[in-house]
């Protein structure tokens, strides 16, 4: 069997902090299965966060990455363009796939997102005839919210030959849009430990410049007011103002979800938090972890996630989580021994528990331990396992239409 993955999510190298945890499990993946990744780019991008309309035009059409074949090929994406930006990937890919297809070089089409890529992989795999797998991974939640797209998603992802949820929340979302729910499977996401484990607190504290007695908070994600991170800030002025003085550092780029970013700036500045305040920029997976190692706590104020990544990467780093109670943060803070959760938009309960992580003792080996318990070859065998339980009953289903 061989896979063709597609994502609009991947990291370039323009890029190259964009969609880091599906590299991940493609990656373990590829270990097991021959596997090629399908990363469209856009041929004007609007929402590029430099501004920069053609920077596509600056990357290559394909490349070798860390042992996996990536193609870009380019697409029609139009501002304002809603559900059918799925339609317009769909007939940009399809000359493409026929030619791949026709030289027997993939057996399965594997999308990542329900929207655009799962519609767009299910119209191909009917043309093709491939079964085709779509991964839900948290921005089906905003759009099932637009009636066009929440009706193409659940005709695409009722018509998939298996649908993976990385959290239970999205796959009762899959079930509420129609999905069988024989055919949906939850597969969280897993973790590099040999990236985010536990650390000396002392030495990174040290090189970062922080004093044993500071009382360090760190966020992480891009830039945008659905993140959360202006909630953090007014939190710390809160504490700050009721004695609780601590530091917060806020690691992440302007992403693609908005230009949020000066007026978080703004707001550090209006409120006179400059030496409480500091924005790390995007930093490297390597870096992050050592901020993580060096925190005396996480916090992820989103407003929405499907499985936050960087909550379980704090947790395997030893540091006790403050987050917002939102996709499948219940099931990775699953006890207070890990950390805290708070209902969202609760600014009060978001100060009290970031006061309470910062004054509290923690288990930090334990914490670790917890976090750091699911690797991402664990993931790949899951996702494996059904992608050839997938194969087969499109088999059968072909045989038997020839047969009819």
């Amino acid at each position: 069997m061989t896979i063709l993955s597609l994502t609009t999510e991947y990291p370039n190298p323009l890029e190259p902090g964009r969609g880091l945890f599906v590299r991940a499990r493609l990656e373990a993946m590829a270990g097991r299965v021959s596997l090629f990744v399908v990363a469209p780019m856009a041929l004007m991008d609007y929402a590029n966060p430099q501004g920069d309309l053609f920077a596509s035009w600056r990357a290559p059409r394909q490349r070798d990455e860390r042992g996996l074949c990536v193609l870009h090929p380019r697409w029609l994406y139009p501002p304002y363009g809603g559900w059918a930006n799925a339609l317009f990937l769909a007939v940009r890919l399809l000359p493409t796939l026929t030619y791949l297809r026709a030289r027997g070089a993939f057996d399965v089409i594997d999308a990542h997102f329900a929207h655009p890529e799962g519609i767009a992989a299910v119209l191909l795999g009917s043309i093709l005839r491939v079964p085709v797998l779509v991964t839900m991974r948290g921005s089906e939640l905003r759009y099932q919210r637009s009636r066009a797209k929440r009706f193409w998603m659940s005709w695409a992802l009722r018509r998939a030959h298996h649908v993976i949820a990385v959290s239970d929340g999205l796959r009762q979302l899959a079930v509420d849009l129609g999905v069988d729910p024989g055919c949906v499977t939850t597969i969280p996401n897993g973790v590099d430990t040999a990236v985010f484990h536990r650390r000396d607190r002392g030495v990174w504290r040290a090189r970062h410049g922080l004093a044993d007695c500071d009382r360090v908070v760190l966020c992480a994600g891009d830039l945008a007011e659905l993140k959360g991170h202006h909630r953090v800030i007014a939190a710390i002025q809160t504490m700050s103002e009721r004695g609780v003085r601590a530091r917060l550092f806020i690691a992440g780029g302007i992403g693609r979800s908005g230009r949020y970013a000066e007026t978080l700036r703004e707001q550090v500045a209006a409120n006179a938090l400059g030496d409480r305040v500091t924005f790390l920029g995007e930093l490297t997976q390597d870096a992050l972890a050592e901020w993580m190692s060096a925190a005396d706590a996480f916090c992820l104020a989103s407003a929405s996630e499907g499985w936050p990544n960087v909550v379980n990467e704090a947790l395997a780093c030893g540091t006790p989580v403050v987050a917002t109670d939102v996709g499948a943060a219940r099931q990775m803070i699953a006890s207070d021994r890990h950390g805290l959760l708070v209902p969202v938009h609760d600014d009060g309960a978001l100060v009290e528990a970031l006061r309470s992580a910062l004054t509290s003792s923690w288990d930090h080996e334990a914490i670790a331990a917890h976090g750091g318990a699911r690797s991402w070859l664990q993931v790949a065998d899951e996702v494996m396992a059904e992608m050839g339980a997938a194969g087969m009953r499109a088999r059968v289903g072909h045989a038997t239409m020839g047969r009819l």
